[in-house]
């Protein structure tokens, strides 16, 4: 899938980037202007930019992820996960970091700070019904089938 990118920034070293040729997810750096951090306070949450934007074909999203390493190592995760970016947004890639670690977080220009993976989208055509077909599992909500495996 070729994706067209557009950097506000006009810098290629913001470019989303793959890790290995078995990932799913490309990295988002940041975009923070040169000798300055954003710090994220304990229990606190910054919108990060990233200075690119995207042209996602038709018929796709975006969906931003936390990276693994930040979570495990310093509490820091992507507060609405997963963020989606629709086909037809054409306006920054921002990133919404919450630390839930114990200290404070600096992010710098470059800092690897989630994670971008494509995804085909399926839209829905709902119809309006009187009732539904059964199940097994019925109305069984939250807690329904237990915690034990079978």
């Amino acid at each position: 899938m070729k994706i067209q990118v557009s950097c506000t920034a006009s810098s290629p070293e913001l470019l989303p980037r793959y890790q290995s040729p078995g990932s799913s997810g490309a990295d988002l750096c940041a975009d923070v202007p040169p000798g300055r951090r954003i710090i994220i306070q304990p229990g606190a949450y910054e919108r990060i930019p990233t200075g690119i934007r995207l042209e996602i074909p038709e018929g796709y999203e975006a969906q931003v992820r936390p990276r693994s390493g930040l979570s495990l190592e310093h509490g820091i995760t992507v507060l609405n996960t997963p963020g989606t970016i629709d086909s037809d947004y054409r306006g920054e890639i921002q990133v919404i970091l919450v630390n839930r670690g114990s200290r404070p977080f600096p992010v710098s220009r470059g800092t690897r700070i989630a994670q971008i993976v494509f995804a085909p989208v399926v839209q829905a055509d709902f119809r309006l019904q009187q009732r539904l077909g059964g199940s097994r599992r019925g109305a069984g909500g939250f807690g329904s089938t237990g915690t034990q495996g079978s």
